[in-house]
């Protein structure tokens, strides 16, 4: 007799967990990339200081907005 193999429904989220928090890294690193490719004018459009965008933009793609780094 073979014996049947028993998977929580979960199994699957928790193997594919760590994929997805690496690309919400990746996908964060180019949001900043392309924050920094904004023209001036744009910036200005969006309420931020060309300082604050390279402040932004030179953050460590590991420096996650707080939420992100929660629970769920």
């Amino acid at each position: 007799m073979k014996a049947l193999a028993i998977v929580p429904p979960f199994a699957r989220s928790l193997r594919l967990a760590p994929l997805a928090r690496i690309n919400n890294l990746m996908a964060l690193r180019r949001s900043r990339l392309d924050l920094a490719d904004l023209p001036d004018h744009l910036v200005r459009d969006i309420g931020l200081t060309r300082e604050a965008v390279l402040a932004e933009a030179n953050r460590p793609f590991w420096d996650a907005p707080e939420h992100w780094k929660r629970l769920r």
